[in-house]
């Protein structure tokens, strides 16, 4: 409870600082471009944003670092070898890099040219998601282990890596990355497309809100439907192939049916072992085997002991594929109607649908996690250690709900915090560039060889710039 608690508060964070990011690349992009200043404007205000989301990603992710060594000794024990490479991989080669540009992107905007910025600014977002990398690396090898061999040694049993290949790319990595990516991608454009509207009903900044959703309604709607028809699909296949037990728990899904339905909504009844809901017969057998006749697994097939929570993740996961296709239709609907003489501005009631969307893309993601972790119950590593062997040996159920209460409570002043600091940036909108810049655009350094001249001009105590070989004086 306390590690789902904090994971999922976590995961509010990640998601949009990588979806947020391609926004800030596109902005970036369309500004180099074009010239035009209300990018820039827009890149300088969501960068702020970017800023604080960061941060707050970073503070509820160290938490769960020091939960491995509290909470799951006996797991960490079991799977450092593999799980700690990932880890540390995730902080050197990504955290690193990411943290090393993330000054020059949150402060160089009026200090690097254009060009500069929009590197800078590409590194951060490659890292993020070269971050989500390692770390849907570690968990995916959780899901279906590989790559690995069991060794005892003082009467304690780990897994060892034998093929470091085989540990990154195990058979879910590939549909679980660009699931979460795409996921993350249809969030940040939600954000965006949340705010411009928002700016809009007010008769507010209505220019460079009118700017953004020229580039984050398509990107939205693309998004939204790729993740719906491709990139989930593609996840659900792979939970066919490799967890079937899973399958079957997020379907509720009691004997193995050659025509099994797919389910919209409904309840499922585990003392009678019973599901009711609205269904679409046939559908969850194509879906998983490509043929509406297959015969997909029940949850009879296998021993009680290795079901999930059945009603939970039946629940989570439909909450997630609903909202799905939510999106999907909203996606189309709204690109559909800006592109038709911009009716969308026109029929304003329509807007308050995007300034919502934003809060409803993070349920849907935290319910796929959920969907994800739990379905992998009672198992924390799949068919190598169950959940209950992995808890610390001195771990006491008060130790539990004393820190957990305080969880509770810090994180809620923190997300009351961020909160308030967020709707303060978007109540203040966009500044001016006049209000930001430090000196003409034109004047700031564009390239390396500009950085590195005017660096050494300062050095010498001159501070002025020298021309080189065949240059004209500056």
């Amino acid at each position: 409870m306390q590690f789902a608690f904090t994971a999922s508060f976590h995961f509010i964070y990640p998601p949009l600082s990588m979806g947020l990011g391609m926004m800030l690349v596109f902005f970036g992009i369309a500004y180099v471009r074009t010239k035009d200043p209300k990018w820039r404007r827009l890149a300088f205000f969501w960068t702020q944003s970017y800023g604080l989301i960061f941060a707050m990603g970073v503070a509820t992710g160290v938490v769960q670092e020091f939960e491995f060594g509290t909470n799951w000794a006996a797991y960490s024990r079991f799977v450092g070898n593999v799980f700690g490479s990932l880890l540390a991989a995730e902080g050197v080669f990504a955290f690193f890099l990411e943290g090393g540009f993330l000054g020059l992107m949150l402060f160089g905007g009026n200090r690097l040219g254009p060009r500069m910025w929009l590197g800078a600014t590409c590194v951060v977002v490659f890292a993020a998601h070269f971050s989500a990398l390692w770390i849907v690396m570690a968990n995916s090898w959780m899901q279906t282990p590989d790559g690995y061999k069991l060794v005892t040694e003082g009467g304690v049993q780990e897994a060892q890596v034998t093929d470091f290949l085989q540990v990154l790319f195990t058979p879910s990595f590939l549909p679980h990355i660009l699931h979460i990516w795409a996921a993350s991608w249809t969030a940040g454009g939600a954000l965006v497309l949340s705010v411009s509207s928002w700016y809009i009903l007010r008769n507010r900044h209505v220019d460079v809100a009118k700017a953004a959703f020229k580039i984050a309604m398509p990107f939205f709607a693309v998004m939204a439907v790729l993740n719906l028809v491709l990139f989930g699909a593609n996840q659900a296949v792979e939970v066919t192939n490799n967890q079937e037990v899973k399958l079957a728990a997020m379907e509720g899904l009691w004997n193995d049916d050659s025509c099994a339905p797919l389910y919209l909504v409904g309840w499922v009844n585990e003392s009678d072992q019973t599901t009711k809901g609205l269904k679409i017969p046939c559908l969850l057998s194509f879906l998983s085997y490509g043929d509406f006749n297959a015969t997909v697994k029940g949850l009879n097939s296998f021993p009680e002991d290795t079901w999930a929570p059945v009603n939970l993740e039946f629940q989570a996961y439909h909450l997630m594929i609903d909202l799905a296709m939510v999106f999907a239709a909203v996606g189309v609907i709204g690109a559909g109607l800006y592109y038709w003489k911009q009716k969308l501005f026109e029929w304003r009631w329509m807007l308050w649908v995007p300034v919502v969307m934003v809060v409803f893309t993070e349920i849907a993601i935290t319910a796929g996690w959920w969907t994800a972790e739990v379905g992998r119950q009672p198992w924390i590593v799949w068919n190598l250690m169950k959940t209950e062997d992995g808890v610390s040996p001195n771990l006491t159920s008060t130790m539990v709900w004393a820190s957990l209460s305080m969880f509770i409570l810090l994180y809620t002043l923190l997300f009351a915090l961020f909160l308030f600091l967020l709707n303060r940036r978007i109540q203040k909108g966009p500044e001016p560039l006049e209000a930001m810049e430090a000196g003409p655009v034109a004047d700031l350094p564009d390239t390396f060889r500009e950085i590195f001249r005017r660096r050494g001009a300062r050095a010498s105590g001159s501070g002025e710039l020298v021309a080189g070989p065949g240059e004209a004086p500056p």
